[in-house]
């Protein structure tokens, strides 16, 4: 090949290559920057028996369930079922509130299930409902560059197997119905870390035997007010932060002291800012070898005509 040509073609590998490796980064960037939101009303995951127990057809039903980064809303008050009552529609949750919403906006994300005046039944249980509730409802607010937040609201009592439950904060809590079976309540789980939040307003862990309209036994768990979020962008934490250790921001210093030499890893993140990253010099150096070597070839080559 000609010197020119060799060194054009090398040119324009080298530049090909740089504007893959940048346009990858920009789009990993991007990921991390976008952030979630999640909120569902009921969510449960039972597994029932039928037929004396020859046969398991999974209870599986969430009702508003929503997901951002867009906004997004729903309202539904009953949540039905197919295939576990005669092939009639089985009605797990009636409820005179049932509201589930997610939103992601600028650096905020944010999400919340509200549920009241509700009732939830299983299959063989008809009459008797599983619970009964007031009111509850569960929040997650996650914003980049602050601590996220979650948290539950419950009433003072809740209706379990026809039995009236006192919640309390001490643990969770047990209901035995002999002939029945029997409920565990877990109460206001909330979890967070650097990003994300999650907030659960009640959670029953379920094993009852009702031995009606052909249900053997049903196990499994209902989930009520869940609420998740993950923050746009990084955590509030910088890396290398103690924990739990008060962050203080890049423009309040504490007076009279130097500001710390910027570390390896901070100076890569200053890179990026600027629309390059830890990939920008080495794809530059390359660029500038392969010109190099391109304009050698291009002074042999007219040389030798001369």
């Amino acid at each position: 090949m000609p010197a020119r040509r060799w060194a054009a073609a090398a040119t324009a590998t080298v530049l090909a290559a740089g504007s893959a490796a940048l346009a990858g980064a920009g789009s990993a960037h991007a990921t991390e920057e976008q952030g979630s939101a999640g909120a569902v009303v009921l969510r449960t995951g039972l597994d029932v028996s039928l037929l004396n127990k020859t046969v398991h057809a999974p209870l599986s039903v969430t009702l508003n369930e929503v997901r951002a980064p867009h906004s997004a809303r729903k309202t539904a008050l009953t949540a039905t079922l197919d295939g576990v009552d005669g092939g009639k529609p089985f009605t797990v949750l009636r409820a005179e509130v049932a509201d589930a919403r997610a939103t992601v906006e600028g650096e905020r994300a944010e999400s919340s299930a509200t549920l009241a005046k509700a009732r939830v039944h299983l299959p063989g249980l008809p009459l008797l409902g599983l619970i009964e509730l007031e009111k509850i409802s569960s929040r997650a607010v996650c914003e980049a560059g602050r601590t996220p937040l979650a948290s539950a609201t419950l009433p003072g009592s809740v209706t379990v197997l026809g039995k009236r439950v006192k919640l309390t904060s001490g643990g969770p809590s047990e209901v035995k119905v002999p002939g029945v079976g029997e409920v565990r309540l877990d109460l206001s789980k909330t979890e967070t870390t650097s990003r994300t939040a999650a907030a659960t307003a009640l959670q029953l862990k379920v094993s009852v035997d009702p031995l009606k309209l052909n249900v053997a036994e049903v196990e499994g768990t209902v989930t009520l007010a869940e609420a998740t979020c993950e923050a746009p962008g990084g955590g509030v934490e910088p890396q290398g932060a103690p924990a739990g250790e008060a962050v203080v921001p890049a423009d309040q210093e504490p007076a009279g002291q130097e500001p710390a030499e910027q570390e390896p890893a901070e100076k890569e993140a200053n890179l990026a800012e600027t629309g390059g990253d830890a990939l920008t010099p080495y794809v530059a150096a390359g660029a500038v070898a392969l010109l190099a070597l391109g304009g050698g070839a291009v002074a042999v080559s007219r040389r030798r005509r001369g």
